[in-house]
């Protein structure tokens, strides 16, 4: 067994026994680029990523085509790093996504956080609800730019009439991390809802998210029947 082979099998064993708590950064992206490259001493190209990118979440969040410009850095590497974040809000949705009864706009926050994890762009989803606010399926319905996100009606109708649901929520990000709504949220919140009445579904909330904060439209009354 080789120097590094020897230096790898140590720092697998080692998560494995304790996980990350007392991993710094490089060693965190050391490990985790074990499996992309596999052979040789993958330490330099961790700090080099760090110095890139300012920390891990930096990391995890540049575009492939950032990423494919850090010397030593091949198709692999950029996979197994966009992968990661992606493969976590995924797990995280599917946690959080199972057996939810919608009652305030608290557990909206919970149910949608895990499908912006990560994002870089605005997103848009729409969550269908039955008559007794069980939750039967979270549809995405748009991607768009920083700083814009069209959301379809069609989109909107389409995902809830898949589920025969009898109420939907809708949310989108604000990845600029300003959660108060624009006036054209507060418009399509109001044309949603007069559309969606007369196919007999109800927009029960739009919700708009950042990093750390969610604004209801309902809580805010700006959407007020129900």
């Amino acid at each position: 067994m080789g120097i590094h082979q020897g230096h790898r099998e140590r720092m697998k064993q080692e998560f494995l026994q304790g996980g990350l708590t007392h991993f710094s950064e490089p060693r965190v992206l050391e490990l985790l680029l074990f499996y992309s490259r596999f052979q040789g001493d993958v330490n330099p190209l961790a700090h080099r990523l760090l110095d890139t990118f300012g920390s891990l979440a930096g990391v995890l969040d540049a575009s492939p085509e950032e990423l494919s410009k850090v010397p030593g850095v091949g198709e692999n590497t950029v996979t197994l790093l966009k992968l990661i974040p992606a493969l976590s809000a995924r797990y995280l949705a599917s946690r959080t996504s199972a057996e939810v009864i919608l009652s305030d706009s608290a557990s909206l926050r919970t149910l949608f956080a895990p499908y912006f994890f990560g994002a870089r762009n605005e997103l848009s989803f729409v969550a269908c609800f039955d008559g007794k606010l069980k939750l039967l399926g979270v549809e995405k319905l748009s991607e768009g730019s920083p700083s814009a996100n069209e959301i379809s009606l069609r989109a909107i109708s389409a995902a809830a009439l898949k589920h025969n649901a009898t109420a939907v929520v809708l949310a989108h990000n604000h990845p600029s991390g300003l959660a108060t709504p624009s006036q054209e949220d507060i418009s399509l919140t109001h044309y949603v809802q007069r559309a969606l009445q007369p196919i007999g579904i109800a927009l029960y909330d739009h919700v708009i998210l950042t990093d750390d904060d969610m604004v209801s439209l309902r809580d805010s009354r700006y959407l007020t029947s129900f």
